[in-house]
């Protein structure tokens, strides 16, 4: 592209300068060869003159003006002889033609030529004949064409080196345009661009950069829904396991109770894929409040007996009427979260209890363990065994997009706090 830009401008520029410059060239040629015409018929003109004072008192010897070395003057009778100066011996087509009594420009050999009738009393007493080299003209010409053509060449290359510039500075965008791009199509998302002060280019940067943007929230919240996923689903599937577990090793009882169950299983995974779908697919707070009582009635009944086959108790107690301002979604989640550290880590009974918290309503998820260790951060991300790991990392993003909080509020006994804004205030009041 570079060298096409430059090509181009090369190419415009000697053909503009050839338009220009070629008329220019003949008309200077012309205007010098009239000059030094219009030259020689003065000079001719003042010769005439002088030569017809002589003539006219009979004069003798007859004399002639000086004039520059290059400018030939001679005097003939109207008969055609050379009377005086430096011409012919006999009269030329020029100097005939002139004794007609009419001033004649031509050529005669290499020279210029201008003839001037001397009249005396109307009638012609003799011709005065102007010779210059045509050298002369064609020197002058000459000198003139190559300045021209200088200037010309001056011209070129100046457009050369300005097609050079903007080619250079047209294409260093593009090329770190087509880099990002590669970067792009490579998987680096957080590539960027400089601006080049060229609208259109700076435009074309842009849309790549919001593509890539974007680009980059969708794979992130795809690897964000697999590690969701592959989290949240393990606790559910965990329990449908121990209940399918203990309906084969109840031996003669009825299976129905334990099928009810499975399937009351099956649709809290269901409901809970279905969360982590939504989750996914959008960001920010949701449009309507949840139902707090709704989601703690739902976490009565999907962790009670996961609890009671280790030989714990779940409390839940609820703010009456509250409705936080956030997915029910999002809080289905950080509580699936809590409760499943509560669960695998923790030890007695796991509380759940949502107050009021003044502008705010805080839900608090605790057990009796023995707590987190001093200046440990539990919502670090850790993928080896035997931590907190992703879960509250994943339970912290999913609180701070609704607008909430999620920290650590005791260490002993464990006490996680959920902090989400609230559409209402109302009195503290425990579920049945």
């Amino acid at each position: 592209m570079r060298r096409r830009i430059v090509t181009l401008t090369v190419m415009a520029a000697v053909l503009a300068t050839g338009l220009f410059g070629l008329p220019l060239a003949v008309a200077v040629a012309r205007y010098y060869l009239n000059d030094e015409r219009a030259e020689l018929e003065r000079t001719a003109d003042a010769a005439a003159l002088s030569a017809a004072d002589e003539l006219i008192r009979d004069q003798r010897p007859l004399r002639l003006p000086q004039t520059n070395p290059e400018t030939r003057l001679s005097l003939y009778s109207p008969t055609g002889r050379l009377e005086v100066g430096d011409g012919p011996g006999v009269a030329d087509e020029v100097v005939t033609a002139a004794s007609r009594g009419e001033v004649i420009t031509g050529s005669a050999g290499d020279d210029l030529v201008v003839a001037v009738p001397v009249a005396n009393g109307g009638t012609v007493a003799g011709v005065v004949r102007a010779a210059t080299p045509h050298r002369e003209v064609y020197l002058r010409t000459a000198l003139t064409w190559i300045v021209m053509a200088g200037l010309a060449v001056l011209a070129v290359t100046a457009a050369w080196l300005m097609a050079h510039g903007m080619a250079r500075r047209l294409t260093r965008p593009l090329d770190e345009l087509s880099r990002a791009a590669q970067q792009l199509g490579e998987g680096d998302f957080t590539v960027r661009t400089n601006r080049a002060g060229i609208p259109e280019i700076d435009s074309v940067a842009s849309a790549m950069e919001s593509t890539a943007h974007r680009l980059g929230e969708i794979l992130a919240r795809e690897r964000a829904f697999s590690a969701n996923a592959s989290h949240q689903l393990r606790t559910p599937l965990t329990g449908l396991r121990l209940q399918l577990e203990a309906a084969l090793d109840s031996g003669e009882a009825d299976p129905r109770p334990a099928i009810r169950a499975s399937v009351d299983a099956a649709d809290r995974l269901e409901r809970t894929i279905d969360d982590l779908l939504l989750l996914a697919r959008t960001s920010g707070s949701a449009a309507t409040p949840a139902d707090l009582d709704e989601l703690l009635t739902e976490v009565r009944e999907g962790w009670h007996g996961l609890l009671a086959a280790k030989g714990r108790t779940l409390r839940v107690s609820t703010a009456g009427g509250a409705r936080p301002n956030a997915s029910a979604a999002a809080i289905r989640q950080v509580l699936a979260v809590l409760l499943d550290n509560a669960t695998m880590h923790g030890e007695g009974t796991v509380t759940v209890r949502a107050r009021d918290a003044g502008d705010a309503l805080a839900i608090d998820v605790s057990d009796e363990g023995p707590g987190i260790d001093p200046g440990r951060d539990p919502f670090t991300q850790r993928r080896e065994g035997g931590g907190h790991g992703i879960g509250l990392a994943l339970a912290r993003g999913l609180a701070e997009a609704e607008g909430g909080r999620l920290w650590l509020r005791k260490p002993v006994p464990p006490t996680f706090t959920l902090l989400l804004p609230i559409a209402e205030l109302s009195a503290d009041s425990t579920v049945p």
